[in-house]
């Protein structure tokens, strides 16, 4: 309560006259963020409940969590297990050390992306857009350990201005903010997101880890397939998460958790995640039992970011499809384009990435179609 008397206290100095009124948009943002509006439409309006997109957003960053802190831990694990010692480190001592690697990386992608949002913000005369508090977390979850931080940072700038804010802000952007900064990347300092040495943090941090050996290399299963070598993680390993991979796409348990926070609360659809399943194990069984795929079907659901992207990215409300139909096809496109691409290109061996991307840019004219053909089926109704 005493936090709430002080925001009433100072908030006439954010309003219309007030001597920081430059900053009103600001402090609106901290105090929606802390609090849900009491503010009420004036004109006619559809309400659905008292969950705003910023409770939304921030149920999202909850059910990112598992995957994040499996995803420090696992960038110990690996800085370890490439210097021989994972015999005489505790998993703490591998939980730190991954923090550590971690942290900056997040905070860089907060302090940039919202850096810009509040400028634009200021600029623009709006109020703050909440849909960064959920990129700003997946982006370093989606890019390697060893991505520099200037690097991040330019990606980062790059998604917000280019994939965001030029389109509208928040709720108007065609493509997953998050997978523009992957792209950009991906496609601007490709030695940096792919290859065998980006993988495992190889410096010690405050005396924590192993100084990696020089010329020893972590390809992850994805690169050893696209590679056509033979792929030497477990089973078992893949579904932890124990293996080389972004910081945050590993753990499919740790994701599953995620997916079933999201399906419990009702933010994500389940019929988007269900059919981009789908559609990658039906894809992967075919080029299985056709000889063109050396693992089992299965295997490439649990590989790379495919889970990872089924749960918090192709379910993305702004970018996916609406109709429930759509979700159905929109879906099953890029779960099977992803099987595709890793499978048909071995100069993309994570297809997942690309795939919803295109599925971004289907996602309209999907709905359109879905649309179309509902009207002519009602139109037909009334002819009989």
């Amino acid at each position: 309560m005493s936090l709430r008397k002080y925001l009433d206290k100072v908030k006439p100095n954010f309003e219309e006259g007030g001597k920081l009124h430059a900053f009103r948009s600001v402090f609106d943002g901290f105090e929606t963020f802390l609090y849900v509006p009491n503010d009420t439409a004036k004109t006619g309006a559809h309400i659905h409940d008292a969950i705003d997109s910023k409770r939304i957003m921030s149920m999202v960053v909850i059910a990112l969590l598992p995957a994040l802190l499996f995803g420090m831990y696992n960038v110990g694990y690996q800085n370890y297990a490439c210097a021989n010692a994972t015999a005489t480190a505790s998993a703490i001592d591998m939980f730190l050390y991954g923090a550590l690697a971690v942290l900056p990386k997040i905070l860089v992608s907060y302090i940039v992306g919202l850096a810009i949002e509040f400028a634009w913000a200021q600029w623009k005369g709006e109020e703050i857009q909440e849909g960064y508090l959920v990129s700003g977390i997946i982006i370093p979850m989606i890019v390697p350990v060893g991505c520099p931080l200037w690097m991040l940072a330019i990606a980062v700038a790059f998604a917000v201005v280019i994939g965001k804010e030029i389109f509208g802000g928040t709720g108007m952007n065609i493509f997953n903010v998050a997978l523009v900064a992957r792209a950009f990347l991906f496609f601007s300092y490709p030695t940096k997101m792919s290859g065998d040495t980006v993988w495992v943090a190889q410096d010690t941090i405050f005396g924590l880890g192993n100084a990696i050996p020089d010329g020893v290399t972590s390809a992850t299963p994805l690169g050893q397939l696209a590679a056509g070598t033979d792929v030497t993680a477990s089973l078992q390993d893949m579904v932890i998460g124990l293996i080389p991979g972004s910081i945050g796409e590993t753990s499919v348990i740790a994701i599953a958790i995620g997916a079933a926070i999201l399906l419990w609360t009702g933010i994500a659809s389940w019929r988007t995640m269900f059919s981009v399943i789908v559609g990658g194990a039906a894809m992967a069984w075919i080029f299985q039992l056709t000889g063109q795929t050396p693992i089992q079907w299965y295997e490439h659901l649990v590989l790379g970011g495919f889970a990872f992207g089924a749960v918090f990215m192709a379910t993305d409300p702004v970018t996916s499809a609406r109709t429930e139909t759509g979700k159905y096809i929109y879906g099953l496109l890029i779960g099977a384009l992803a099987v595709i691409i890793r499978v048909m290109n071995p100069g993309f061996p994570e297809g997942m990435m690309l795939a919803i991307l295109f599925g971004n840019m289907m996602a309209p004219l999907i709905d359109h179609f879905v649309v179309e053909a509902n009207i002519r089926k009602r139109m037909n109704r009334i002819k009989q």
